[in-house]
Order: C-alpha cells, then structure tokens, then sequence
C-alpha cells in the first residue's frame, strides 16, 4: 500500500465497517490488533507526518483518516503510550468534518467515528462537544459520552491512561479504574 488515499481509504472504510462490526470495534482481539497491523500500520507510519489538509481531499479521505489516527493506533498500539499519539490529528480532522457537515447522512455506525475523538480527549472543552454532539446525533451513545466527560471534568484527564503515559495515578483515580472506568 503507497500514501495514495485512493489507495488505502477505501480499503479501511471497507475493512472497519464491513469486515469488522460492533463486537470487533469495541470488544478487541489479538486477532483484530494483528489484523489491523499487518493492514494499516504501514499507512499510518505514512501518513502520520503529513500536513492536516492532505486529509482534506474528500468526506472519504478524511471520514478513512480518522479511523487511521484514532481508532487504529488504539489497537494496534494497545496498552502503550502510542495508542493516544496520534490524538491531535484526529480531532482536528473531526472538529473539521463536523463543522463541514461529512458526517451529516453518514450511517449512524459510522458517524459515531467521526466524533469518537471528541469523546477520546482530555480537554474538558472536547468533552462539552462530545455530550452535545451525541445527545443530538447518537443519543444511544450518550451514555459513554457522558462517562467520559464524567472522567475529564472529574481528574482533568483519563486515569486509566496515567500507566502507560508515565503518569502517577491517585488513591481517587485508582478507585474510579476499580469501578470499571477504563475503556
């Protein structure tokens, strides 16, 4: 695969939404992980320097990019720092095609993954958008958005991450893991 998004973007999409489903998006597997690997890694080392608008070229390209800078490095790169270093990118895509209406028609099984960045961020601002978005577009999602903001507004930033980003985790933080706050 070359860093022609004509080349990989159908290729995600096709492989996220049509191969992939509900119980792989969210439940994980080693096999998912390796799968998503062995197809997109590459890509996403590509694709990883390249300026924002690159991403910018079509409702595809950028619906494919988001996926590639949030949802891939979450599996592949589980359980390390790297599975969050690509972040930025990824919300600026979505604040983008948000703001451009691209999500807008959208199934809502895709849309939610336009938005997902807003819900992945520790900026408590990103969290207010996320709570409106899917109360207005995917209430059924609601309620992870709401947790996640609980999370945020509660520590400033996700403890179950502190391990793996060097982060020292407190007695408080450490107890809400223990509840079962660490997607």
């Amino acid at each position: 695969m070359t860093s022609d998004p004509s080349e990989w973007v159908g290729d995600l999409l096709h492989f996220w939404f049509e191969t992939l489903g509900p119980g792989d998006w969210f439940g994980g597997s080693p096999e998912v992980d390796a799968a998503l690997e062995e197809r997109f890694e590459p890509v996403l080392l590509e694709q990883a320097d390249k300026p924002f608008e690159t991403f910018l070229s079509s409702q595809d390209t950028s619906q494919a990019a988001i996926l590639l800078f949030d949802q891939v490095p979450r599996n592949i790169y589980r359980d390390t720092s790297r599975a969050f270093a690509y972040d930025p990118l990824a919300l600026a895509l979505a604040r983008h095609c948000i703001a451009e209406g691209w999500d807008e028609g959208l199934p809502d099984a895709q849309r939610q993954f336009v938005a997902m960045p807003l819900m992945h961020s520790e900026d408590i601002a990103d969290q207010e958008a996320s709570l409106t978005y899917f109360a207005q577009h995917l209430p059924g999602n609601l309620s992870f958005a709401k947790s996640h903001h609980a999370m945020i507004a509660r520590f400033g930033r996700f403890p179950h991450r502190n391990e793996v980003l060097g982060r020292e985790t407190t007695p408080q933080e450490q107890a809400a893991i223990d509840e079962g706050f660490s997607w």
